[in-house]
């Protein structure tokens, strides 16, 4: 009989942690929330002009590796 779902995903999981690695789990903003794009418009004004955000602006471009990019 075939493994369960569970029992899969489990044997998957130890596998995983026998590699070296542990899961994590992480929670990012829903995108797709209404006023999203406003709050991000928002508190992108905020930063406008500001010189601390233009330097660290600077920086990035300075030590971003965009080597193959197209």
């Amino acid at each position: 009989m075939a493994a369960s779902v569970s029992e899969r995903v489990g044997r998957y999981r130890t596998s995983l942690r026998e590699a070296g690695l542990r899961p994590v789990q992480i929670w990012v903003p829903d995108t797709r929330k209404p006023g999203f794009a406003e709050e991000c418009r928002r508190q992108s004004s905020l930063l406008k002009g500001d010189p601390q955000e233009q330097e660290v602006l600077d920086w990035l471009e300075r030590v971003a590796d965009t080597d193959g990019w197209v």
